[in-house]
């Protein structure tokens, strides 16, 4: 007697739509020996903590009538079919992944912009700079989407898995997700025009977001430690903040894309890996839960990964936050990124021992794939002189007034994109910048801020 079931869930990453749940994360079943699928309502959901919906064939007499049924009548049995191959992916063309990457588009980016002159402690261009070019950050051009940031999700072999777009109002927060693809799509269709070869067969694929955003990274920083965060803007911003991974123990910022994509088969890559994991902020701690208990399969799974919780902000966070599900970088961004990179830049000023250098240098992978003939990526105005003026006066009667003044110990609130959590600091880092590079219009945006606080601290005290 065969001990095989003939009736088996369908392998490989194929889903449908559930018919309970109505998400596309249903798994049908087959028959094996005619490799048909069973009726649309025989499977199970893999939102197995929300949706629970499991037919199996064995269990309502499915299995049962259709034996009996081929007892009776079938005396040949088919052959087994062979389930058809995975094909292979398909990549966005590097042609098309260039045209994001255009030096003159940066000015238009609002999520750049901002980070060099409208959050609450700009960043000096060369860290901007440094973060455009270590994930490959771009510009959507023209089209309904124009001065949107891409994020590139880019594999370990250098090919670009997909390219996530998102527009940005003044406060770095999402008005419009999208992908790159997509809008190529719908550009072709509007204008009646067959699509190209490459981007049919992209559109056809499962699966797009099929790996890490930042993956790139872990050949060429082999030693460092890994940390995982599940927005492409959070791993940024945790790079501006807590450095960049320029030494072995500085650690390189990953991205998942949300919170199902904590999966085995995306953190492959860091299998041997130390991973410190911070979960977006959810109701009952949920995401946390649940990314937990997947990684402890993870674990069991990929010999010497480790992945290491930081449960801070599940313990300190108001509730209202963990409703809005807030991430490291809604708290980063409130800080000034200088407190955070004191150390950093003490360690990176220490010479690098060669035995190390040299380790780094044979772990680097010698192959060459189709994303190596990318450029090295424009830099920020450089073409730009830099105009010197002096501002002495300004700060002199700055100093004063804050001075004379008591500073208040609550937030106050700049403009309507801005809050300062702690007035005196913020005035402290402001005007060491300033101080430092005096006439440079580069960091003048330091300067209008605090002349803004002055402004309103008079209307207040008045």
């Amino acid at each position: 007697m065969n001990n095989e079931h003939r009736y088996i869930l369908e392998k490989g990453s194929k889903k449908y739509c559930c018919p309970e749940c109505a998400k596309m994360r249903f798994v049908r079943y087959i028959d094996t020996e005619t490799g048909e699928y069973l009726p649309s309502q025989y499977g199970r959901c893999d939102r197995e903590s929300k949706c629970k919906y499991h037919l199996n064939p064995y269990l309502d007499g499915y299995a049962k009538t259709k034996s009996d049924h081929s007892e009776t009548i079938n005396i040949w049995k088919p052959k087994l079919k062979k389930p058809s191959p995975i094909p292979d992916p398909v990549f966005i063309p590097v042609k098309v992944f260039k045209e994001t990457l255009q030096s003159e588009q940066y000015e238009q980016n609002t999520f750049i912009q901002n980070l060099l002159t409208k959050v609450a402690f700009p960043f000096e261009a060369k860290d901007v700079e440094k973060v455009i070019s270590l994930y490959y950050l771009g510009t959507v051009p023209n089209g309904y989407r124009a001065g949107a940031n891409t994020f590139p999700f880019i594999d370990l072999g250098g090919n670009i898995r997909a390219i996530q777009v998102k527009q940005f109002d003044e406060t770095n927060h999402t008005t419009g997700t999208d992908f790159l693809h997509s809008i190529i799509e719908k550009y072709y269709t509007r204008n009646n025009n067959p699509l190209p070869e490459w981007l049919d067969a992209y559109i056809k694929q499962d699966k797009r977001v099929s790996c890490l955003f930042g993956e790139h990274l872990l050949n060429k920083y082999p030693l460092n430690p890994v940390a995982l965060v599940e927005a492409p803007k959070t791993a940024v911003y945790c790079t501006l903040y807590f450095g960049f991974p320029v030494l072995p123990k500085n650690i390189i910022w990953l991205a998942v894309y949300n919170k199902s994509s904590f999966s085995f088969e995306k953190m492959k890559p860091l299998q041997g890996r130390d991973i410190f994991t911070f979960p977006d902020l959810s109701k009952d701690g949920s995401t946390f839960n649940e990314w937990k208990q997947k990684a402890k399969e993870i674990e069991n799974r990929l010999p010497g990964t480790r992945f290491i919780f930081s449960d801070l902000l599940e313990q300190f966070a108001p509730e209202a936050d963990k409703k809005e599900g807030y991430d490291l970088a809604d708290y980063l961004i409130k800080q000034d990124w200088r407190q955070f990179r004191k150390w950093h830049i003490k360690e990176q000023n220490k010479p690098v021992e060669t035995s190390i250098r040299e380790k780094c240098e044979k772990c680097e992978s010698p192959k060459k794939t189709f994303f190596s003939d990318i450029e090295a990526l424009p830099k920020l105005d450089t073409n730009k002189k830099e105009q010197i003026g002096n501002w002495d006066f300004d700060i002199s009667e700055l100093e004063n007034y804050f001075k004379g003044i008591t500073l208040p110990t609550r937030h106050v609130k700049l403009n309507p994109y801005s809050t300062i959590t702690n007035v005196p600091l913020f005035i402290e880092s402001h005007f060491a910048t300033v101080k430092a590079n005096n006439g440079k219009q580069t960091f003048l945006p330091y300067l209008n801020r605090l002349q803004e606080l002055k402004q309103v601290l008079t209307t207040n005290l008045n």
